[in-house]
């Protein structure tokens, strides 16, 4: 076993650096394809606790480079010292450094493990999966996420998720480093019996023998890893491009949808002032006159658009349904709601839409934002303030359900919902013509945030061969196909409309009706292998007990 040193500390924290370069704004995505090899390097001879440590290292480093922007959205906007939202920050970047380092400590106890490769990227998977969902989950930039550009790699989410672009990624690392080993291996001289004395070192001869013939066996099992890492690439872009080939040589007979995203661009550190409250307002109202001509179907403001209770009809609600009418649209917008339960009053995240002269139908955000809509075990973190400035605290949406508008039914994702792939899953299967995500990215500043947060959105349109507006108050709003292209996009901080002819043409997709159930497969493959390795150690160890010798 080999101590720690900073080579091998450097080499993970490598690792790390690396696969932040993978996503967005670097977009270096072909460095994901890489980026475990150094710390995979300094795992070699490596007892369980010093790999644990190294992939510490390595998931602190790449933690800690990705979610910076943690920092500026607590302190800048939220309030909060300096210290305590550095703090924060570090101790989320630990909690999931503990998902690396697990991994690292599995690849050590299987390396002697036939096929080790296809095992160590379903364990890799399994993690990710147990990092979606537990402790409400926090599934932010998965590994499969940094290929978001790559339009036929991601194609196979529409089946697997993003689940299975991480499983070949982070095949291909394991199998590029084992072909190296075993390549190194044979450098070393495992072959070069034949320049021994056989009559003069017998047991050095024989140990040779014995390398040579676990080299072959390696290579064997290394020869068919690399075959199905080729066919699994193969098959992935295959499906990919016949994907995208069918989508875009599909009939006109499409129902077009002609749609219109207003940027207002409100400041952060105005937005709930009262007394900017009929500025915001007429600068939505006008952004949507100007895009009359377009003669839009629907027009979409961001989330918390109206920084007030419309469902109270004051006179500013008024002036949104005179909107509507002025450019004969319907509206969807994002705005704080509430409902009196007994003595309490309970508030919501909500998404309106409307015409001139009703108010269709309104959905409340069920997954609310741990820190930022809801502190959890508030009474335990009391150092811990919301960032949301409405009053009180938000309470989940009663169901998850589309916005029904006449002739419309629109699957809405508020906020960070666009990181859940369950819930545009349970809107598509409730026959959402198209998904719409409205967000207030402005929390983020001038950060990574933003683009993070819109490459995750791409995928949820693969996922579910749904269409996406989504309509952020400083950016980045953007309109994406249903392959995941992003055909239009804003800029950040800036005023802006944005319009598109969407193409409403739903088919449910294998993933839509099955959700993550390759994720689950994989589950269940790695729980069985676990289980039956606990018990052949168990057997051996009984069968190595001496027995006592009557005398």
């Amino acid at each position: 076993m080999r101590r720690l040193n900073f080579g091998n500390i450097g080499l993970a924290g490598l690792s790390g650096l690396m696969l932040t370069a993978s996503f967005p704004p670097i977009d270096l995505e072909w460095i994901a394809w890489i980026c475990f090899i150094p710390l995979l390097i300094s795992l070699q001879d490596q007892s369980p606790s010093g790999a644990f440590k190294l992939g510490l290292v390595a998931g602190l480093s790449h933690y800690l480079t990705l979610l910076y922007w943690i920092v500026v959205a607590l302190s800048r906007y939220g309030n909060i010292p300096f210290i305590l939202s550095t703090a924060t920050l570090f101790l989320l970047a630990f909690y999931l450094a503990l998902y690396p380092a697990f991994f690292a400590v599995v690849l050590t106890r299987s390396h002697s493990v036939t096929f080790s490769s296809l095992l160590g990227a379903s364990i890799w998977v399994v993690l990710e999966y147990v990092r979606a969902h537990i402790l409400t989950g926090f599934p932010w930039c998965l590994l499969g996420y940094s290929q978001y550009l790559r339009l036929p790699l991601i194609q196979i989410a529409d089946i697997t998720g993003v689940y299975g672009i991480s499983f070949v990624i982070i095949l291909v690392n394991l199998v590029i480093y084992n072909v190296a080993t075993v390549i190194n291996t044979k450098k070393r001289g495992g072959y070069k019996i034949g320049f021994m004395r056989p009559d003069t070192d017998y047991e050095h001869n024989k140990h040779h023998r014995q390398r040579k013939t676990e080299n072959r066996h390696d290579w064997r099992v290394t020869g068919i890893e690399i075959a199905i890492t080729f066919l699994l690439i193969g098959a992935t872009l295959f499906y990919g491009y016949h994907n995208l080939n069918e989508l875009s040589e599909s009939g006109t007979k499409e129902r077009e949808l002609r749609a219109v995203i207003a940027q207002g661009n409100i400041d952060q550190s105005i937005k709930w002032d009262k007394d900017f409250q009929e500025e915001t307002v007429a600068i939505y109202y006008n952004l949507s006159a100007q895009a009359a001509h377009f003669r839009p179907h629907i027009i979409i403001w961001p989330e918390t658009a109206i920084p007030f209770y419309f469902q109270d009809f004051s006179y500013l609600s008024q002036v949104v349904h005179k909107a509507a009418k002025t450019v004969n649209s319907k509206i969807l917008f994002g705005s704080p709601a509430y409902e009196k339960e007994n003595d309490t009053i309970l508030y919501y995240n909500r998404a309106y839409v409307l015409s001139g002269e009703e108010t269709f139908d309104y959905y409340d955000k069920v997954h609310l934002l741990p820190f930022g809509e809801y502190v959890p075990i508030k009474k335990y973190l009391p150092f811990l303030h919301r960032i949301a400035p409405a009053a009180g605290d938000f309470t989940p949406g009663k169901r998850l359900k589309p916005l029904e508008a006449h002739d419309l039914r629109i699957g809405v994702l508020i906020c960070f919902e666009a990181i859940f792939p369950d819930i545009s899953r349970k809107l598509s299967l409730q026959k959402a013509e198209f998904l719409v995500n409205i967000t207030n990215d402005a929390w983020f500043g001038r950060t990574s945030a933003p683009y993070q947060h819109l490459s995750m959105a791409a995928l949820r349109c693969v996922e579910t061969g749904l269409p996406m507006a989504r309509a952020a108050n400083t950016g980045i709003s953007a309109f994406i196909l249903e392959n995941g292209e992003i055909v239009k996009r804003s800029r950040l901080f800036s005023r802006e409309i944005l319009t598109h002819e969407i193409k409403l043409r739903h088919h449910t997709t294998f993933y839509s009706q099955y959700g993550d159930i390759f994720a689950i497969i994989l589950l269940i493959i790695t729980a069985t292998w676990s289980l039956f390795i606990a018990i052949v150690k168990k057997e051996m160890q009984l069968c190595t007990i001496p027995r006592r010798v009557k005398k």
